[in-house]
């Protein structure tokens, strides 16, 4: 049995589910003590949720929550146990967030039967952060690349793997020292990429945006009748965004310095770039601050891609977008680091977008998903799009999961 929010509003969906575990034990009981669930995902922050309960006390004194065991004997409800939070849709079942519980709070008001337990949780990156490591990456002789970075470090954890498509990352690395976590390593050095670092399903991706993926997640229906999905969505544009990052190295020959300016490399999301550069007015560059070198080609190089990633990252966010989803009527969990399309807000915004970040709650109101996208083009592209467009997108989507992200 799993605990059910909201309405079916057309014979022919049902109501999502919020479905959860420990330790691989259902939560069945508990869900009639349920509230909310809450989860925050993106891709430049670690996945979390909050879990709230109400709890009561039995006849032996005992609280339904806060004491309750699991079959094994132990604490349910204990920090660092393992949880996972999903979405069922009928009978399919898609993971949102799968990690450990890292805070437990009780609230004991002045009415006893107002007492509630609430669980903080954290993806899997959270395991990464228990130990204080100094290491010294490369020497001379044997230098290392990102890719055997990430092999090595996420290695040392059970059920993580790295995912097929990471970024190969730099290569030649010597004497790159770790004084910190490795979750705080790896950060650094998707930093020094312009990388994403997202934990998803035991995985683990370290790699640049995935704005090309021949299937897009199933689309964004706005204004469409019984097929419209979409609670509300804003589009603004920032025209705040530079078309070019720089930085000064020393000049090669005499003093002085020299200027290299990076331009952005990302794919356009639509039909037509969203910057303007013959607007007559002065070239929009941001200096790159914070940073200097010795002028060494190694150094150009790396100072050339922070420049890239601050150069792309502004040219994502020249269009954004934020709304809400229906989790019934959409029939999916909405996954940030993803395109996705959204259909029926004009041949101008309609199209791509990258999702930022998506916010799920499940309530006794139903289970919506808030999101932020981001785009760097106008134009309604999905029908160019190999596989794009609402049934396609769907379709194709469902054919993913089952490929090894469904559970």
């Amino acid at each position: 049995m799993k605990l059910s929010f909201g309405l079916n509003l057309l014979a022919t969906r049902e109501p999502a589910e919020c479905v959860l575990s420990i330790e691989g034990e259902s939560l069945d009981d508990f869900y009639p003590l349920l509230e909310e669930v809450t989860v925050e995902t993106g891709r430049n922050a670690p996945d979390t949720a909050r879990l709230t309960f109400e709890s009561r006390r039995d006849e032996l004194g005992d609280w339904l929550v806060q004491d309750a065991k699991g079959l094994s004997g132990r604490v349910l409800f204990q920090e660092w146990n393992q949880i996972t939070v999903s979405a069922a849709f009928g009978t399919n079942k898609e993971e949102i967030l799968r990690g450990f519980i890292r805070q437990v709070r009780t609230e004991y008001p002045n009415d006893p039967g107002a007492v509630k337990v609430i669980i903080e949780v954290q993806d899997e990156s959270f395991q990464l952060d228990r130990q204080q490591r100094r290491q010294s990456w490369g020497t001379t002789d044997v230098p290392v690349t990102d890719q055997q970075i990430l092999q090595e470090v996420v290695g040392r954890y059970s059920g993580l793997s790295p995912v097929p498509g990471c970024g190969s990352g730099q290569s030649g690395i010597v004497g790159e020292n770790q004084n910190g976590t490795d979750i705080q390593w790896l950060k650094k050095r998707a930093e020094e990429n312009g990388y994403e670092l997202i934990f998803r399903e035991g995985s683990v991706y370290f790699g640049p945006m995935r704005t090309a993926l021949d299937q897009p997640q199933p689309t964004i229906l706005v204004y469409a009748g019984s097929d419209s999905n979409c609670v509300a969505l804003n589009v603004s544009s920032d025209a705040h965004q530079p078309d070019k990052v720089f930085f000064d190295l020393p000049a090669d020959t005499g003093a002085g310095s020299r200027k290299v300016s990076i331009d952005p490399n990302m794919p356009h999301l639509g039909k037509k770039w969203a910057g303007n550069p013959k607007s007559g007015l002065v070239p929009f560059e941001w200096r790159m601050s914070g940073e200097s070198g010795n002028g060494a080609a190694n150094n150009e190089t790396r100072l050339s891609e922070k420049a890239r990633a601050k150069a792309n990252d502004a040219d994502m966010h020249r269009i954004q977008a934020e709304g809400e989803l229906d989790g019934t009527l959409y029939g999916h969990v909405l996954r940030p680091g993803l395109p996705v399309g959204v259909d029926g807000i004009g041949s101008r915004q309609s199209g791509l977008y990258y999702v930022d970040t998506v916010s799920h709650v499940f309530n006794s109101q139903g289970y919506r998903q808030r999101f932020k996208l981001l785009r760097n083009a106008w134009g309604d592209n999905l029908d160019n799009l190999p596989g794009a467009g609402p049934l396609a997108a769907v379709l194709g989507f469902a054919g993913a999961l089952s490929g090894g992200f469904r559970l």
